[in-house]
């Protein structure tokens, strides 16, 4: 008898620890509730980040370097190179349709290495939870030179911090389908490929922006100024737009603008003495 009141006083406090181990999604639960305030401010990358915010800094090609309050630091579409700064991130992400987004050799020091496939045609599933920030994904499509189409190929990562959700597109090759709009949920600020053709067609890529209603939009993988400047052309009568020549910006659920807003990053190599 005596056992038997321990195992059930054992399974009481021990459940409710296991069922908090995969923290829900506020970016999904509170998707219809982005709020809009003043402008995001301008940063340098090696200074400390203020309180209930996230810096976004654009070093090359799609890829970007966050940084939170607490030290935490991630990389999206990692190739091994971020300047001459020693820095070991604590997460990088990866995308494979090109090797400009991965790379097969990332520093064993890097403590999470998420890579945005599996099994082809499988997709991957990642939620990692380090308390100050989530990272999680969601699959779609990539085109492939082997067999047409590779299902699940690509990730898009999202990584919710200080109450924000930022959404990074990745190699993104179509327009999202409402169950892959549904897992996103809400993404303040989102990372978009504006080549207009590698990826997407830039009429594709607003569409998913409009749906998406982001409240800042940073440009990434153009490779020239012809198809940044066509993608700001045409989206800038629905978006704000702002390039001040910077390459780092500080987000905070305090200052999202109002309306949305395209804000061009210059892409930067990170280095010890900036």
């Amino acid at each position: 008898m005596l056992r038997s009141i321990v195992f059930v006083f054992l399974a009481l406090i021990i459940t409710p620890v296991s069922a908090q181990e995969r923290r829900p999604s506020h970016c999904i639960a509170i998707a219809d509730a982005a709020p809009g305030m003043e402008y995001v401010q301008l940063a340098n990358w090696q200074l400390p980040v203020p309180q209930y915010a996230v810096r976004i800094s654009y070093i090359a090609h799609a890829s970007f370097l966050l940084q939170t309050e607490g030290g935490l630091t991630a990389v999206t579409d990692f190739t091994g190179f971020l300047g001459t700064a020693p820095l070991i991130p604590d997460i990088v992400t990866m995308n494979h349709a090109h090797e400009t987004h991965w790379t097969a050799f990332p520093d064993p020091a890097i403590p999470h290495v998420l890579e945005g496939w599996g099994p082809f045609g499988e997709g991957i599933d990642h939620y990692l939870d380090l308390g100050e920030m989530l990272v999680r994904n969601v699959s779609t499509d990539i085109r492939s030179d082997f067999s047409g189409i590779e299902p699940n190929g690509n990730s898009i990562f999202v990584f919710e911090v200080a109450g924000l959700c930022i959404g990074h597109l990745g190699h993104l090759h179509h327009v999202p389908d409402d169950a892959q709009f549904a897992a996103l949920g809400r993404l303040d600020v989102v990372m978009a490929a504006v080549d207009g053709g590698t990826t997407m067609s830039l009429p594709e890529m607003m569409q998913v922006l409009r749906r998406l209603k982001s409240s800042v939009v940073i440009p990434m993988h153009w490779f020239s100024g012809y198809s940044l400047n066509a993608f700001l052309a045409g989206i800038g009568n629905e978006f704000d737009v702002r390039r001040d020549g910077v390459s780092s910006i500080e987000v905070s659920l305090r200052n999202l603008p109002d309306r949305p807003t395209v804000v061009v990053l210059e892409p930067r190599y990170l280095r010890p003495d900036e």
